[in-house]
Order: C-alpha cells, then structure tokens, then sequence
C-alpha cells in the first residue's frame, strides 16, 4: 500500500540536520517526495514538521507559521555561530540577575531586526552563509525584520557561568542563536545558546511530535500512514471552502471556481490564500481573483 500523502510532525534529536531527518523519512516512508517546512539546527531538538507525497507543495506554506522554542542562554561568552558550537570571540565577567534581565527583554519585543548568523544558511551573493563561514571569509549581511511574539523568563540566571532558561515566541526567520548573542550585547556580557529545543510549529506541538524509532516501530507494523496527517490541519489558520462534488472535480481539472457560489464567500473577498477541501481532507488552495477561486496548488488527481 502506498503512504499518503499528508504531513509528518517528527521530533528531531541532537546531533541529526534536518536533511538526514528527511533522509530517514524517505526511507520509512518508501518515497522520494519528502521536504521539510523549516530547518533546525544541528544541535537542537525538537519539532520538525516534514511533508510526504503531494503535500510537498504546501511545504512553503507552513514554514511560514510562526514558532515557539525554548532556549537555555549562558552568559559570559559570545561565539562566532551563537551557539555553544562555534569559536569564542569573547569573554567577559557575567553578573546576570534576574532583574537586570527581564528590564532588558522588553528590547527584543514586537518587530526588531536580526543580522543572520554566519553559520546560517541564508544565502549571499549565490553562496551559503556556513559555506563562507567554513572557509574563514566575512560578509556584509544586511539586516532582515523578524517579529518576537512572547519572550518569556522560564528559569532565571543561575550558576557559573550564569544560565537562564527562556521561552521564545516567533516569526519565520527569526535566529534564536542571534537572539541570544544580541540579549548578551545589551547586558554587556556576551552570550550564547547553549541548547534549544523547538516547541511549536504552527499548529504542530512537541507532545505531538514522534521520534524516528516510533516511525520505524510504526512502519514495522503497518501503521505508518496512521500518523501521517490530512496537510488541511497544518494550514488551518486559512479560511477554508468545504467543495461540493461538481466544484471538486472543476478544481482537480484546475478549474476555477466563481466566488458567490460557495458559502460565506463575503468573508473570503480579502484573502490571499483559501483552502478548498471535501470529505477526506485537503483538495487544494486557491486565490481569490477578480471574484473566482483559481487552485494554484492542487494535492489530488483528476
């Protein structure tokens, strides 16, 4: 039996990028078509959510939701990656309280801008930014606009040298290593990301989340496809058009679908993306233009 399509929420260990979480997918999963909605880093953990099959072309989609991660910040050093992973390019006495922490949070609230970590893999000039980074050349990256949500104070500053536990609340985008290394700057002390653990992806949480060892016990008894989920939960903030038969089948020969025909379709005028869906789940999105529903991203077969 062939695995449906849908969408994968994997929890990530320590120590494997996300492509060799795609990797083992794929693997489990018996196809080729698996991506992944948003990196994390190597040496964090946590939610991964990854799309199998036709749910691929939601993949961008999703990586669009904001995230929530937790991070332990260690005070006192700054690295050249931000976290605990990269060289030392200083050190400074760190007298962190609790206080003098949570008067300089309020700094990184709301909109703020962030330079991309070196060992990022942004790209520059055609190139990767850990590609330059591994080869010891600097460049100039322009600041790019993230958004903090919540910023919250979970353990405060402790030991030597001082930690702190925070819970973070983002955009897409947002660098949680360069979060840390700004906090730092502020405080005058330096700092770093020692751990992170990504919560939340959208509507996918930690709890949810399965291990590789789950899936591989899962695809070892048959029941692999039970715990890929229909792609219309992972973009269930978009208002949705549940289809009538004969709009379906006009969607999956791509087709458009006239505006004042579905229910509630005053609501959807200003829009951008609609889900459209029957019974089983997802069928497509679409946009709104000059009063039609046009599928631009169709998940099922005529």
């Amino acid at each position: 039996m062939p695995t449906p399509d849908g969408i994968l929420n994997v929890l990530k260990p320590v120590g494997m990028t996300s492509h060799d979480v795609v990797d083992a997918a794929r693997r489990l999963a018996g196809t080729r078509r698996v991506g992944h909605a948003g990196t994390l880093d190597p040496g964090a953990a946590g939610v991964l959510v990854l799309a199998i099959g036709r749910a691929t072309r939601i993949a961008g989609f999703v990586a669009e939701t904001d995230k929530e991660y937790v991070v332990e910040i260690t005070f006192g050093r700054a690295t050249d990656t931000g976290d605990a992973y990269g060289a030392t390019v200083a050190e400074r006495a760190a007298a962190v309280t609790e206080e003098t922490l949570r008067d300089i949070l309020p700094r990184f609230m709301g909109v703020i801008e962030q330079i991309p970590p070196m060992a990022s893999a942004v790209h520059h000039e055609g190139r990767r930014l850990y590609e330059l980074h591994r080869e010891g050349t600097a460049a100039q990256v322009p600041p790019r606009q993230v958004t903090i949500h919540s910023l919250d104070v979970l353990d405060a500053p402790g030991g030597m040298p001082p930690r702190a536990r925070l819970r973070v609340g983002c955009s897409k985008g947002t660098y949680i290593r360069g979060l840390c290394h700004d906090i730092g700057e502020a405080l005058g002390t330096g700092a770093y990301a020692s751990f992170m653990v990504r919560t939340r992806v959208g509507q996918y949480g930690l709890a949810d989340a399965h291990t590789l060892e789950e899936l591989a016990a899962h695809k070892d008894a048959g029941t692999l496809a039970d715990v890929i989920e229909d792609a219309d939960r992972a973009l269930g903030d978009l208002p949705v058009v549940d289809l009538t038969p004969q709009q379906r089948a006009a969607v999956l020969h791509g087709q458009g679908v006239p505006l004042f025909k579905v229910a509630h379709w005053q609501s959807l005028i200003q829009a951008k993306v609609v889900r459209l869906r029957d019974a089983q789940g997802l069928v497509a999105l679409a946009r709104v233009e000059q009063g039609v529903l046009k599928p631009f991203k169709v998940l099922r077969d005529a």
